[in-house]
């Protein structure tokens, strides 16, 4: 695909002439110390074809994009009953929010804010130790990617423990309703680690090339989940990806995708495309910045729109 080429190599030459790149996740003191100037592209077409632009081949901290993964694996273990645990509604609060779980009786609203992605951690955990929980999700990564270099930045998950008092609170709260089965620390330690995991956009898009073929690995042939699952994850992913900024992602991109604050985002072009972008910078909701104007740049040109060219 020459013309994805051109447009792809286009885009991360544009952003590199941005100059407001938002600002770096400063509360996780190591990713505080990463440079905003940094921006990747990576689009892995269906026929598995890579088109990279910028730093692609860069590891970062993909964060809450691993949370993809993670609801993946908990619905292969539990399928619907995970939904009694956790719901599948945009939270319309801070991806760290604690008001909407006295609520709702510790339930969180979705999979995808930090609750929620505690209480799916929390559910892979059982039966486990924690490392072999946390083995389980990077083997899974890895499996996907087709990578086995993909590790955990220990120095990242070492900072968020350190720092992560919020997502303590959640936990202890959820556990007192009894929505978390196993130590608060056990799960929160799985949570931090596999948060923690980095990846390049090359590798991340290549993980989430099921989520863009139906539940199928294009390359192997192996399907990862049906095609109904898939389809569900990313309708969770357009409606809840991307936090409070959920409908403005939709509305300027109009893809499923799901942020980091590591500043990635995985987005999947159904049938077309999966598509990893790294920009470090957030916006206030917590996204990248540069990497939602790519990602809008980029489905206007192709017209991968899933609302239309």
């Amino acid at each position: 695909m020459p013309l994805l080429d051109e447009i792809v190599a286009e885009i991360a030459e544009e952003m590199g002439s941005y100059s407001e790149r938002g600002e770096v996740a400063s509360y996780i003191p190591e990713l505080a110390r990463v440079d905003p100037r940094h921006f990747g592209i990576a689009v892995i077409d269906a026929d598995g074809n890579a088109h990279v632009g910028g730093d692609a081949d860069m590891p970062f901290s993909i964060q809450s994009i691993s949370k993809v993964f993670t609801l993946t694996l908990a619905l292969g273990k539990a399928g619907d009953r995970l939904w009694r645990r956790v719901g599948r509604e945009p939270s319309g609060s801070a991806f760290n929010s604690i008001v909407l779980l006295e609520n709702e009786k510790g339930i969180p609203r979705n999979p995808f804010i930090n609750a929620g992605a505690i209480a799916v951690t929390d559910l892979i955990l059982s039966g486990h130790q924690p490392r072999e929980a946390l083995g389980e999700i990077l083997h899974f990564m890895r499996f996907l990617a087709d990578d086995p270099s993909i590790a955990i930045d220990e120095a990242v998950a070492a900072s968020e423990q350190r720092t992560g008092f919020r997502n303590a609170a959640l936990a202890n709260y959820m556990k007192s309703f009894g929505v978390l089965d196993n130590p608060v620390d056990y799960t929160l330690g799985v949570y931090f680690h596999h948060c923690a995991i980095a990846m390049s956009c090359r590798q991340l898009a290549m993980a989430g090339r099921f989520l863009a073929s139906q539940g199928r690995n294009p390359s192997t042939g192996h399907r990862v989940v049906q095609p109904e699952r898939a389809r569900r994850i990313n309708a969770i992913m357009l409606t809840c990806g991307h936090y409070d900024g959920s409908g403005e992602f939709a509305y300027r991109v109009g893809l499923p995708g799901k942020s980091g604050v590591g500043g990635g985002i995985l987005a999947v072009a159904p049938g077309k495309a999966s598509i990893a972008v790294w920009a470090p910078g957030l916006d206030a909701n917590g996204n990248s910045h540069l990497g939602r104007i790519a990602l809008e740049a980029l489905t206007r040109r192709m017209g991968w729109s899933i609302f239309g060219a």
